[in-house]
């Protein structure tokens, strides 16, 4: 198990002051309702990537930009099709995990559903077009149901650009780092960090309002272990970072999919439903399962046009 620590704890220093940093102007303007927090969250995404630069410029020190692409899942993406397999399974696993969650929540009674009528999406929909002065659209409410799928695929494009900020780090760079312990201990030690990184949003009250905030982030790290879970599958199984940013933009993009199924007045603790809440982890801690057992978790045979230096980081191996 030849781990080097001292990177690592580089890595987590940097990474998680520099998101306390850009985060700490919300905790003294305003925390969740100041009018720039998008702007905040946005540049903490990107510290993940600065701290995987620091230390791959100045901790490992790589002789050349090839090593360093390696070393931050940039090298190769042949053979193309296997890569691009990957890119389409990052499109759609993440939305149906959040579907799966909300199917979960509904069965066990914790997420009032309307998979039928849409009601609760209806009833804000007519209430924005009645705010704003206007008639009820004179379309069917699936039709709009089916259009925010679309908005997804978009949607997942467009947030790879700041998932990327954070998967170069967590994925990119972190995951293989952690995978001589083994998948299981990588995914649950880089879960917990990617978890806890987010405490200064988690502190605020973001994801998880009203809850205290040991518990909050507690809940956020178990949904970062279960998910990054599944984010690692499509790192190694593609030998590419950019899967797992794909995915990532993905996943936060189908986040809405709770407001756009649960029933007309009603509302859910995030804590117990959603993808955020326990329910919500039973299915990709499942798949993560059949993963595992399978064997998916070990890395592809580099391909003939890659050398060996240049793969093996993704395999973990140092």
């Amino acid at each position: 198990m030849n781990v080097r620590t001292t990177p690592i704890l580089v890595f987590v220093g940097v990474s998680f002051g520099l998101a306390w940093l850009f985060a700490l102007p919300l905790w003294f303007t305003g925390g969740l309702e100041n009018p720039f927090f998008t702007v905040f969250a946005l540049a903490m995404m990107f510290t993940p990537a600065i701290a995987a630069l620091v230390v791959v410029f100045f901790v490992e020190k790589h002789p050349d930009a090839r090593s360093r692409r390696a070393a931050l899942g940039l090298g190769s993406v042949r053979p193309v099709g296997r890569f691009l397999r990957y890119l389409a399974l990052a499109l759609v696993v993440p939305p149906a995990l959040i579907l799966a969650a909300l199917v979960v929540g509904a069965i066990v009674g914790v997420y009032p559903a309307d998979f039928v009528n849409f009601s609760g999406f209806q009833a804000m929909v007519d209430s924005q077009l009645a705010a704003l002065g206007e008639e009820p659209l004179p379309v069917p409410i699936g039709l709009l149901v089916a259009l925010q799928f679309v908005n997804v695929l978009i949607g997942a494009v467009i947030n790879t650009i700041p998932a990327f900020g954070e998967e170069l780090g967590w994925r990119g760079w972190l995951l293989p780092k952690l995978l001589p312990l083994g998948i299981i201990p990588a995914i649950l030690i880089s879960g917990v960090i990617w978890g806890l990184w987010h405490a200064p949003l988690i502190l605020l009250g973001y994801n998880y309002p009203g809850a205290p905030g040991w518990l909050a982030l507690t809940a956020m790290v178990g949904m970062t272990i279960v998910v990054g879970g599944v984010f690692a599958w499509l790192r190694i199984r593609s030998a590419s970072v950019w899967p797992a940013a794909l995915a990532h933009g993905a996943f936060n993009a189908a986040a809405g999919f709770s407001i756009i199924f649960i029933m007309v007045g009603e509302s859910f603790d995030p804590l117990q439903a959603s993808i955020l809440g326990w329910t919500g982890w039973l299915v990709p801690i499942l798949l993560v399962i059949v993963l595992v057992v399978t064997g998916q978790f070990r890395s592809p045979a580099p391909s003939p046009t890659v050398s060996r230096n240049e793969s093996a980081p993704v395999a973990g191996a140092e």
